[in-house]
């Protein structure tokens, strides 16, 4: 038997690939304005070269971003704009850069982050990506290290482990340098694993198992069109279901490096046999795989564990109603709101409803000119007409009930408005927490009654026709019948799409009306209205007109817009990441 060394040295001389001794890494990390490679900005690149152990080099430099920096990034790595004044820009780093790194194996810790940013700066100056090989060391930590071991894989947690003798503080060779040992002490863990060349590096992070990539005879045969794939078992229970423009290359990803998802590994394991359904264009892909989901609820699939969960906002029906809410819709006659995304949007929606309107917020059953008990604290802050002590009557309380029914179908502002009235005095006088609250609980209000307006309007129409051009001088052509495809096909270019269309009307599947129904048809519905509203998609022919309530919620989508900007402007330091502490006392020692 071959002895090897207790380090991370391959010895073995027949070896053919690389051995990891002799392999040129670079590791870099960048400082940035931002999380958005693209729109924000380089502001400093540190890289050391290392080979066998030994530093060859190392590159660092400011950058001036040709932006702003933001106060939080700021106080985050200590750049400052005065700092970068004097920098040169990237267009003059990028390339030294491209230099020192050339012929070397990419090292970063998250590497989609710093790469990212790299990539976009080749594009930004129309320059080619070299196609560096990429080690991510936080993913090879993951594949490496236990929760017994270390917390997280947190570059400081990593550094702190490793005892690296730089201490990473978001500068970039600072933190270039911690990764450096942080390197070399995940790599002294590989020789064990039988890790010990960069290929075997790479498929040892790739995460794909000798199982998955026996499996690859799965998508032989397969064709290259969009559909649908089935994974199923031996026994042919279905795994997971999806979809894909390309049938044949997505169900190929699952055997190769590209699919890293432990999950789908697992799937990957059991499943013996791959079918597919061929569809029209990618929009039946989507609906037949919505559809199948909810039929089959395979076990990998994520959607299917709620498939058949609806979450309504209910008005109950009563002398004084309320609003409740339920998951089940029943033919109550009462006024339903729904189905909703989940019960915490149901309550933001239930909240920013009373915010608006004093209906009553108890569950105790009123009955006209009977005294119930007396009025709670709400009543006296005037959030609750108090119908407990007939402070008002039923004719009087059906005007409060149908402004809500009337939001949820028509009008939105009545309810709007008073909600933006008191969100205004908040903010007046500085009450910027109870203001945000406010804020976040209208913005559930206009989108869900946006929501359920649009799939309402589709819903009505019994017939609708619509194209969307393929993209090659064809047609993708669609029958939707109240709210759901009920057929497909494509007029290819040089073929005349109208008998296509009429042939595709006469044997389209029948829909009865469904005015209610199961979150499923609700999310079918949503598919359809996003295809609608795609760049150039027409509309053929409809049974009737396709509108919207001419004051509905929609009208409140610039306020939405300004509202979601507010969020990140309010408060510039509200970031999740917490700040490192650079100076703590020594535990153990006395204060003072």
């Amino acid at each position: 038997m071959q002895n090897r060394a207790t380090d991370f040295t391959q010895l073995n001389f027949d070896e053919l690939d690389e051995p990891l001794r002799a392999t040129t890494f670079v590791v870099v990390d960048l400082e940035t304005t931002g999380g958005a490679a693209g729109s924000d900005a380089i502001t400093e690149i540190g890289a050391v070269k290392v080979c066998n152990g030994q530093i060859l080099g190392e590159f660092a430099t400011l950058v001036d971003p040709g932006i702003a920096i933001t106060p939080f990034v700021s106080v985050l790595t200590g750049i400052t704009d005065s700092m970068v004044a004097a920098a040169p820009g990237l267009a003059a780093v990028l390339p030294a850069f491209l230099e020192f790194a050339s012929g070397s194996v990419l090292v970063a810790h998250n590497a989609p982050f710093d790469v990212g940013f790299l990539k976009a700066g080749c594009l930004a100056q129309q320059r080619p990506w070299p196609g560096f090989p990429v080690v991510d060391t936080a993913v090879l930590a993951r594949r490496i290290l236990t929760r017994d071991e270390v917390p997280n894989c947190k570059l400081s947690t990593l550094a702190g482990f490793f005892q690296a003798a730089t201490t990473p503080n978001h500068r970039a060779l600072s933190d270039a340098r911690a990764t450096v040992d942080v390197l070399h002490g995940l790599i002294a863990r590989l020789g064990s694993l039988g890790v010990h060349s960069l290929p075997e590096l790479r498929a040892f992070t790739a995460q794909v198992s000798d199982a998955q990539r026996r499996k690859r005879h799965l998508a032989d045969g397969i064709p290259h069109s969009p559909g649908v794939y089935i994974f199923k078992d031996a026994a042919g229970t279905p795994l997971y279901v999806g979809t894909s423009k390309d049938l044949r290359n997505r169900v190929r990803q699952y055997f190769v490096a590209s699919e890293t998802r432990t999950r789908m590994g697992e799937m990957v394991g059991l499943a013996e046999s791959v079918d597919v359904i061929v569809c029209a264009h990618a929009l039946e892909a989507q609906v037949r795989e919505l559809r199948l989901i909810t039929t089959l609820k395979p076990k990998y699939n994520r959607r299917s564990k709620n498939s058949d969960r609806t979450i309504w906002l209910k008005l109950t029906r009563e002398h004084y109603p309320r609003l409740s809410v339920v998951r089940e819709h029943r033919p109550d006659g009462a006024d339903y709101f729904g189905p909703l995304r989940s019960a915490r949007q149901a309550e933001q929606l239930r909240d920013a409803i009373h915010d608006a309107v004093p209906i009553r917020q108890c569950t105790d059953k009123l009955v006209p000119g009977r005294h119930v008990r007396s009025a709670c604290t709400l009543a006296d802050i005037g959030r609750c007409s108090a119908p407990c002590e007939q402070h008002i009557s039923v004719d009087d309380y059906s005007v409060l009930v149908a402004r809500i029914v009337q939001a949820w179908r028509a009008d939105v502002g009545e309810l709007i408005t008073p909600l933006r009235d008191r969100l205004t005095q908040l903010s007046t006088h500085q009450r910027y927490e109870e203001a945000a609250l406010l804020r976040d609980r209208i913005a559930t209000l206009v989108r869900s009654c946006a929501r359920a307006q649009s799939l309402t309007g589709l819903n009505r129409i019994e017939e609708l026709v619509a194209a969307r051009p393929d993209g090659v001088g064809g047609w993708e052509l669609a029958v939707l019948r109240h709210g759901r495809l009920v057929g497909s096909d494509v007029a290819a270019r040089g073929i005349a799409p109208m008998p296509i269309v009429e042939s595709l009307v006469a044997t389209a599947e029948a829909v009865d009306d469904r005015s209610a129904g199961l979150m499923a048809v609700v999310e079918e519905t949503e598919i359809l209205l996003r295809w609608l509203g795609e760049p150039g998609v027409r509309l053929v022919r409809s049974s009737r007109p396709w509108a919207l309530p001419a004051f509905g919620a929609g009208r409140q989508r610039r306020w939405l817009a300004s509202a979601k900007a507010a969020v990140g402007l309010a408060n510039p330091f509200a970031d999740r990441r917490g700040l490192r502490i650079s100076h703590q006392p020594t535990r153990g020692r006395a204060l003072g």
